[in-house]
């Protein structure tokens, strides 16, 4: 479970409430009919996905269960762990040979290592094996780029009809204008629009792409580790060589942790 995730929206939705409802004498809960309004919740959320549906096919849509499970209960991706699991196959390997592996794999959890290196078991070809690899790592990174591009594309959507609410709402208040009581109500309903587009936007599809971006990187960065290990496995090299080849790999916040965890008594 992601607790950073659960934490946001709920202090988020704290924030904004104690915006709404905070005034110089305390809390008005009245100020929440305020900021409530049937037509600008069908403008606002109705046009988001009215332009959603327009734009993607149903399958963006079924995903959205799956994105939020990722969100807030992720798959756990350690580099670490890959590193030395391919550490382990490599000394495995390099003392009772390559089929000896087959054994190893059948309790191999992450499927994208397990059928990696069953092809180096096949001994397929490496220039095979390095074009398939490379092939499953693009897809990976344009499928994701995808599934993003649709919570973008919502958080371009939210604030532009919110606008369009807001015009709706303009073009009524001018309508009105000969009778000077109902102005300010008007143009404070017209701006509710705006404030529903803005926390569609800021609240819910840019904080769940730059999430699925930072799985996306998580997960990529563990297949890339699986990839070139594999292939160095194939080509014999030296586990303990492979090891720090994959290292290399690791972002340089975790060589940083990794070496003040190494210093720990």
């Amino acid at each position: 479970m992601d607790i950073m995730s659960f934490l946001g929206y709920f202090f988020g939705i704290l924030v904004v409430l104690f915006g709404i409802l905070w005034t110089d004498q305390g809390i008005a809960m009245a100020n929440l009919d305020n900021f409530w309004d049937v037509n600008s919740v069908i403008i606002t959320i109705g046009g988001v996905i009215v332009a959603l549906m327009i734009s993607y096919p149903l399958d963006f849509f079924a995903k959205i269960p799956k994105h939020l499970k990722i969100v807030f209960f992720p798959t756990k991706y350690d580099p670490q762990e890959y590193i030395a699991q391919i550490v382990e196959f490599a000394t495995e390997a390099r003392i009772n040979g390559l089929l000896s592996l087959e054994s190893k794999l059948e309790t191999t959890e992450d499927p994208f290592l397990k059928s990696s290196m069953m092809l180096v078991v096949d001994a397929v070809d490496p220039e095979k094996v390095k074009s398939l690899l490379e092939t499953e790592l693009s897809y990976l990174d344009e499928r994701h780029a995808n599934d993003r591009a649709f919570y973008d594309m919502g958080a371009a959507f939210g604030p532009a009809f919110g606008m369009i609410g807001t015009l709706m709402g303009l073009i009524n208040l001018l309508k009105q204008l000969d009778d000077a009581s109902k102005v300010a109500p008007a143009m404070a309903l017209a701006l509710v629009t705006t404030f529903y587009g803005s926390v569609l936007a800021n609240m819910i599809f840019m904080p769940i792409s730059a999430k699925l971006k930072i799985r996306h990187d998580e997960e990529y960065l563990c297949k890339t580790i699986v990839a070139e290990g594999v292939q160095s496995i194939q080509a014999g090299d030296n586990p303990r060589f492979i090891g720090e080849k994959l290292n290399q790999l690791l972002p340089g916040y975790l060589l940083q942790r990794d070496r003040s965890d190494d210093k720990m008594p």
